[in-house]
C-alpha cells in the first residue's frame, strides 16, 4: 500500500475553493484526507514547506510527433519534459505522420503513451481525414477508441459546411472541436506577422485579419448550431474582443493562448530569428495586451504551451524556409509566474485555473482539482524561485525557444502522478 504525505504546502485548488496551508494525505493514487495536522506512520513524507501545492497542471495543446516525427520529439521525451514543467496530463494534436485521423492511429498513442513516465497522455483525433479538410473522420470511432476531442490544428479548416458539420456531429458525441482559426489563402508562406517588422524585414506579413475571420466564422457557426468551439492560440486583439462578444451572448464558445502572446511581439524576430516564429505569429504590442486583458477578464479560459518541438537543422533554415514552433512545456509555468503573478496582474488562483481546471472542464477529463477521492495528480512549485532557462537542459528533444537564458522567477519542485512522484527537481525522474 504506497502512501505518500504532503506537508505544511499551501494548498490552490480553484475547484473547491480549499486554500492556505494544509497537509494532503494520498493512499493508492487517491487523495483520502486534506486537513491540518495530518499524519500517517506509514507514509512517505513530503515537505511542502514555503510551496504551493495544486492539482497536476493539464496543457490541452501539445505536439508530440508521434508517430513518423520522433527526430523532434517522441511521447517518451515529451513526457518527460511534460513532467519537468509540472503537467501531469497533456492532450497531444494529431498532426503527425501519418496523421492520428483513425481509431487505430488513437490506439497506437494510447499504447506508447503506457511507457512514459507517468505523464496522462490525452489523444485529439483529427476532424479531416489526412487534415485534408476535404472528408469528415468517423468522430464516433474515434472517442471510442479514446480520443479527448477533435482539430486539424496547424492546418485551418478552409470549409464552412465541414466545420459546421464537424460541431455537430462533436456535439452529439460529446466532444469539443479545438479550432486552428486563420484563413489559409492569406498566411500560406509567411511566417512574420504584418506589419512594421515584416516591412522592415522586407518579407510578405501573415496579417492579424486572417485569424479575426475565421474567429468569427467559427463563433457565428458555433452560435448557429447552438454547439461548443474551442478557438486555439488564439494572438489578437480583434479575436479576443469577438470571443468576448459572443461570450456575452451566451455562445458556448472557450478559447487559449500561449504564454509567447502574454510575454514577447513580433519585435522578437528581430532579435531571435526563426526561434521567434511561431504559428500564429507572434503579434504587435496592442495584441499583447489585448490578449493580457482576456486572460484577465475571464475571456480567455486557458493557457496552453503549443509545444512544437523541431530539430536544431531545421530552425537553422531562413525565416522564410524555417517552420514555425517553439517548445513550452517546461517554461510554462515559470512565464506565467513571471509575467501575470509577480507583475501583480493576476492571482495564484486565477492562473492555476487556467492551467489546470480550465482545459481539463473543456476536454471532459476528471483532472484539474484536488478532493477526496480524486485522483492524486499534484504540482508543487515555489513561486519566488529564480531560475534561468537552458535550454541544454531540457527533457525534450527540442531545443527551440526564445527564452533561452531568461531569469524567471517560480519554479516546479515536485510533479506527482497517481500519487506517485514522477519528477523532483533535486532529483529528476522517477525512471
Amino acid at each position: 500500500m504506497l502512501k505518500l504525505l504532503i506537508k505544511n504546502g499551501t494548498l490552490i485548488d480553484p475547484a473547491c475553493g480549499i486554500g492556505g496551508r494544509m497537509d494532503i494525505l494520498v493512499e493508492d493514487g487517491v487523495i483520502i484526507v486534506i486537513g491540518n495536522g495530518v499524519s500517517d506512520p506509514d507514509a512517505q513524507v513530503l515537505d511542502a514547506s514555503g510551496l504551493c501545492v495544486c492539482a497536476g497542471l493539464v496543457d490541452m495543446h501539445v505536439h508530440l510527433r508521434d508517430p513518423g516525427l520522433t527526430y523532434k520529439e517522441d511521447i517518451f521525451t515529451g513526457s518527460r519534459a511534460a513532467a519537468r514543467g509540472g503537467f501531469t496530463s497533456i492532450a497531444c494534436m494529431p498532426n503527425t505522420k501519418p496523421v492520428t485521423d483513425t481509431p487505430e492511429g488513437i490506439a497506437y498513442v494510447l499504447e506508447k503513451a503506457k511507457e512514459n513516465c507517468g505523464v496522462h497522455i490525452w489523444p485529439i483525433g483529427a476532424l479531416s481525414v489526412g487534415e485534408q479538410g476535404k472528408e469528415m473522420t468517423n468522430v464516433r470511432a474515434l472517442k471510442k477508441a479514446g480520443a479527448v476531442a477533435i482539430s486539424d490544428d496547424g492546418i485551418p479548416v478552409m470549409d464552412a459546411n465541414l466545420m459546421r458539420d464537424a460541431l455537430l456531429r462533436c456535439h452529439r458525441s460529446k466532444m469539443t472541436v479545438l479550432s486552428h482559426c486563420e484563413d489559409d489563402n492569406m498566411v500560406k508562406g509567411r511566417g512574420v506577422n504584418e506589419g512594421r517588422i515584416s516591412r522592415q524585414l522586407g518579407l510578405p506579413g501573415r496579417p492579424a485579419i486572417a485569424e479575426d475571420i475565421m474567429v468569427m466564422r467559427d463563433a457565428m457557426l458555433a452560435e448557429e448550431t447552438r454547439t461548443a468551439v474551442h478557438i486555439c492560440h488564439i494572438s489578437t486583439a480583434n479575436s479576443v474582443n469577438i470571443v468576448r462578444q459572443f461570450k456575452r451572448k451566451g455562445v458556448q464558445i472557450t478559447c487559449e493562448t500561449c504564454p509567447q502572446y502574454f510575454t514577447l511581439t513580433h519585435e522578437e524576430v528581430l532579435r531571435q530569428g526563426t526561434m521567434a516564429k511561431v504559428n500564429p505569429p507572434l503579434r504587435a504590442t496592442k495584441d499583447k495586451e489585448a490578449i493580457l486583458a482576456g486572460l484577465k477578464d475571464g475571456t480567455i479560459d486557458c493557457i496552453v504551451t503549443d509545444h512544437a518541438p523541431h530539430s536544431a537543422e531545421e530552425k537553422a533554415r531562413s525565416l522564410t524556409e524555417a517552420p514555425a514552433g517553439m517548445v513550452g512545456l517546461e517554461t510554462s509555468l515559470g512565464l506565467a509566474l513571471t509575467y501575470l503573478y509577480h507583475t501583480g496582474e493576476m492571482s495564484l488562483t486565477d492562473i492555476v485555473e487556467k492551467m489546470t481546471l480550465s482545459p481539463a472542464k473543456i476536454l471532459g477529463l476528471r483532472k484539474g482539482f484536488l478532493a477526496l477521492g480524486a485522483s492524486a495528480d499534484i504540482t508543487i512549485f515555489d513561486p519566488n524561485e529564480r531560475w534561468v532557462v537552458d535550454p541544454n537542459q531540457f527533457a525534450s528533444k527540442g531545443r527551440n525557444t526564445p527564452f533561452g537564458g531568461m531569469e524567471l522567477r517560480g519554479k516546479v519542485k515536485y510533479t506527482i502522478a497517481d500519487g506517485r512522484i514522477i519528477y523532483s527537481d533535486k532529483t529528476g525522474f522517477d525512471n
